[in-house]
């Protein structure tokens, strides 16, 4: 599960592609998870439905390329699913007392922070900043620590399986905060060099 990235420009009219299929079960499986984990406690198959979910995530975009199935729905249910899982997972972990609520608070504060720069780049005609990929290796990092930290839980595996869960949250959360920093640092850049559009649209050149 990753940052949303550059790809070709999407076809509008592609719907049913093998790519969003696996992006909807996905979404389908959250609530599944959520059931397992909280309800069964069944820790052992909802470690596997996150490792499915990660497996199906890297594949998708793998197959929107390899098949030429890119779209626009495609474009935006990708990303949809990683943000519902890098919010939902952190707090049914919560609940479940494997990682600290002010962990959590940091994870989620991050993101609905990161999402307050979308109406100030939208004012400047700005939709989308570019990549950064130390973004990409923080989400990664942060999926990566969940799988293993819930693998703690299990016996057989915990030994080896929370130390590393917890380095790859360490890590992760690290990388998020900076990007964070990066992200914001951008939207700063973009509201002092850039006009606003209604500034633009009432200057002299824009007048017909």
């Amino acid at each position: 599960m990753t940052e949303p990235e550059a790809a070709p420009t999407p076809a509008p009219d592609r719907i049913v592609t093998v790519p969003n299929a696996l992006s909807v079960l996905r979404l389908v499986l959250i609530p599944v998870f959520l059931w397992l984990l909280l309800v069964e406690k069944a820790d052992g198959w909802a470690f596997a439905v996150l490792i499915f979910s990660g497996v199906s995530d890297w594949l998708d975009g793998k197959l929107a390329r390899l098949l030429d199935q890119s779209s626009r729905i495609g474009a935006l249910l990708d990303p949809a699913a990683d943000r519902l899982y890098i919010v939902i997972i952190p707090l049914a972990f919560g609940v479940r007392e494997f990682i600290p609520w002010w962990l959590i608070g940091i994870i989620i504060g991050r993101d609905v922070l990161l999402f307050a720069t979308a109406p100030l780049l939208r004012s400047r005609g700005v939709f989308a900043l570019p990549v950064l990929y130390i973004g990409k290796a923080a989400t990664f990092a942060l999926m990566s620590a969940f799988p293993w930290l819930l693998a703690g839980q299990i016996d057989a595996v915990s030994g080896f399986a929370y130390p590393i869960g917890w380095a790859f949250m360490i890590w992760g959360v690290g990388l998020y905060l900076w990007s964070f920093v990066l992200y914001w640092y951008q939207t700063i850049l973009v509201m002092r060099h850039m006009p606003s559009r209604r500034q633009a649209d009432t200057s002299p050149d824009s007048r017909v």
